[in-house]
């Protein structure tokens, strides 16, 4: 069967074929198993969450009133999008475990399925629709009574999901988590008092930009009036459904910058930091549980603390975490460029846990696109900043993001963003495709460039960035780094994998194993030294020493 779900005539979206979601895949983006929840019940507060082998025994007797035959609902997540969102996941996993209902990482074990969305640009978007409706057929053929649908695209198209997708029974936005519980139907809502969430005042920055208009949602029918304004803390219970050493914590939410590509301020509301001491806390927490690598993460991390009147938040907040005697490797995500102060380069180049890693998506090179773009900026800014990191930090390794055919890129603006990433070198980088999007500012630039356009110019940079990538893997043949195994590979179970500080998880090349001693049986989760045999474009082979 096919079908197409139109929103607002923006998008059109048809059902995946049978295998758009494999089994594999349902594992990887869903919840975790069963023995790894159980595992990283000591990763909250005491208070909590207790998870048993028997959920039913663990259960707080209320709950069974929402079971079905007397036993717990068995509910089951599919997270797509950011690690921004799987915490979320995380989150409403933890609150619904909480409550007594019992995870599944099956989908044909389920009687409820969540679709935790991603709504950033129109790729993701069909991303998240195609997966709502793949779920769906486990509504009308399989055991699934209820489907969840949460996440951006409920902030963007709320009221089109319930009106195009009818086996959707409920949606929860971005600032709506703790709604799980009654949509769901394992639990009641909590009230404001009882709420774990904690709601957080937003900077001056963020004030400005609401007289401005850049939270704006007037035109997105069915959104709701009030900005996500939550943030989670260390007593909000959360289930990890990462690999067992490593875990994100999230230290912000929300955006205040005028991006005019953007709407992820009206997607997540505006700009706040987590307190200072509940990150620590939720850190020490997790070391203290067996993770060994944690990342920090945020829409902009390199503004934390600035609405507690903190300068170089990040830093000092870096420098904590560091003293957690467990914690081996610390690396933070999504670094705006011009927030990268001198104190945050020493800090990361003073402690040998803070990883040699900057994440700093800059989008263009090009002045007149970044003007556009409302970023600042342009090639040789951003050349003298990326010499000053790579001075400061020994062996720095470098990631960044563009978006390619904004409105108006000519062919010289675009040669200027090749020249550009030809001199900078790159370790890592990742370019999107530009999309239009509704309710951002250059939804109604002229000048447009057509599809075509767009991603011939994106393979274009990717086969500039792919020499690059392939030169630089190769001089590391033969040099030794600390290796964070991860397990049995995705492409061969003859093969195991695994990343250095110079992989951030999920997002980087891979570090396939392909020799270690005879005696000898690599763990998962375990630190190894290995030495790199082979180099490819992205991906490196390493045997363990």
């Amino acid at each position: 069967m096919k079908r197409s779900v139109f929103f607002h005539k923006v998008l059109s979206f048809v059902v995946p074929t049978v295998d758009r979601i494999s089994q594999r895949d349902w594992v990887r983006r869903a919840v975790i198993r069963e023995w790894r929840m159980l595992e990283w019940q000591c990763c909250m507060s005491s208070k909590s969450l207790t998870i048993s082998r028997s959920s039913e025994k663990t259960a707080d007797p209320a709950s069974k009133d929402h079971a079905r035959d007397g036993r717990p609902q068995k509910v089951g997540f599919v997270s797509l999008g950011c690690p921004k969102n799987l915490v979320d996941s995380e989150v409403m996993m933890g609150l619904l475990a909480r409550a007594g209902a019992e995870l599944s990482s099956r989908a044909e074990d389920a009687d409820v399925i969540v679709v935790n969305t991603c709504s950033f640009i129109e790729s993701a978007q069909q991303e998240s629709v195609n997966t709502i409706l793949e779920m769906a057929e486990h509504k009308s053929s399989g055991r699934a009574k209820k489907l969840i649908v949460a996440g951006c695209l409920v902030e963007r198209f709320r009221d089109e999901i319930r009106k195009r997708i009818p086996e959707v029974d409920a949606v929860v936005g971005t600032g709506e988590l703790q709604n799980i519980l009654a949509a769901t139907g394992v639990g009641a809502t909590p009230s404001r008092e009882d709420s774990p969430f904690v709601v957080l005042p937003s900077r001056a920055e963020g004030d400005a930009r609401v007289a401005q208009g850049r939270f704006s949602r007037g035109q997105w029918d069915g959104a709701i009036a009030d900005l996500p304004n939550y943030l989670y803390d260390d007593e909000t219970p959360r289930i990890l459904a990462t690999p067992k050493s490593t875990a994100y914590i999230k230290i912000a939410e929300g955006c205040d910058h005028p991006c005019t590509f953007c709407i992820i301020p009206q997607l997540r509301g505006r700009f706040r930091s987590r307190r200072f001491e509940s990150v620590v806390a939720e850190a020490e927490r997790l070391a203290q549980s067996g993770v060994r690598e944690i990342t920090l993460i945020g829409q902009d991390t390199t503004c934390y603390g600035e609405d507690f009147g903190l300068k170089d938040g990040l830093a000092l907040l870096l420098e904590k975490l560091a003293r957690i005697e467990d914690l081996r490797w610390i690396r933070f995500l999504y670094a705006y460029p011009n927030k990268i102060t001198g104190k945050l380069l020493e800090t990361i180049a003073s402690s040998e846990k803070i990883c040699s890693y900057m994440d700093v998506p800059l989008q263009h090179a090009s002045a007149p696109v970044l003007k556009r773009m409302k970023r600042g900026g342009g090639a040789d800014l951003f050349l003298r900043s990326i010499a000053k990191m790579r001075h400061a930090i020994p062996a720095l390794t470098l990631r960044t993001s563009f978006i390619v055919g904004f409105p108006g890129e000519t062919e010289k603006e675009f040669e200027e963003l090749c020249d550009f990433v030809r001199a900078a070198q790159f370790d890592w980088m990742g370019t999107f495709s530009y999309s239009d999007q509704e309710g951002a500012d250059a939804y109604g630039l002229d000048k447009k460039l057509s599809v075509r356009e767009i991603e011939q110019r994106r393979k274009h940079l990717m086969g500039i960035q792919r020499q690059i990538s392939k030169k630089k893997k190769k001089v590391l043949v033969g040099q030794e780094f600390d290796l964070l195994l991860e397990g049995r590979s995705e492409e061969s179970d003859l093969l195991m994998e695994g990343r250095t500080s110079m992989h951030a998880p999920e997002i980087d090349g891979k570090v396939f194993v392909t020799d270690f001693a005879e005696d000898m049986e690599p763990q998962p989760g375990a630190f190894y030294r290995c030495q790199i045999m082979e180099a490819h474009d992205y991906d490196l082979v390493a045997r363990i020493l």
